[in-house]
């Protein structure tokens, strides 16, 4: 992606209930050569509440983390997904895995797909790995925002 491609920041929204998954999201985000504005939130209440009072200046994509106390990432993704304003908003499901059942993990990724997540990242253990999964999902974010302006500019 060049400069051109790239004018300003992507907005980007993390919530996630555990601060150094928080931290460590934000160190690798700022290792990925896309020009990123980054706002953390502690939990899946705030979230819903954030998006409320900022329904007409949404971010370009909200990472969320799956198990959140309070509210879900599950009932987040519902919601957004439900709400007129928010809908189109991308998701990115940010989780650990659940390695214990494997056919669990499966199937609750297809759930979240079918729910409207664009995209689900299982959270590594290294840094190599996570600037690797987030630049991945966030070309993913750019190139389907850019078909859709290709879209409605036909």
């Amino acid at each position: 992606m060049n400069a051109e491609q790239q004018q300003s920041p992507l907005n980007i929204l993390l919530t996630d209930d555990d601060a150094d998954d928080r931290s460590f999201f934000e160190k690798a985000l700022g290792k990925i050569p896309i020009a990123t504005h980054l706002v953390t939130l502690n939990d899946g209440e705030q979230l819903m509440d954030y998006l409320s009072l900022n329904s007409e200046q949404l971010p370009d994509v909200l990472f969320l983390d799956l198990s959140m106390p309070r509210k879900s990432g599950f009932e987040c993704l519902t919601e957004i997904k439900d709400n007129i304003k928010l809908k189109e908003l991308p998701v990115v499901m940010f989780s650990t895995s659940y390695t214990q059942d494997f056919n669990y993990e499966l199937s609750m990724i297809d759930v979240l797909y079918k729910l409207g997540a664009q995209d689900y990242i299982r959270k590594p253990g290294d840094m190599a790995e996570l600037k690797k999964l987030i630049f991945h999902s966030l070309c993913k974010v750019i190139k389907v925002s850019r078909l859709n302006l290709q879209e409605i500019e036909l």
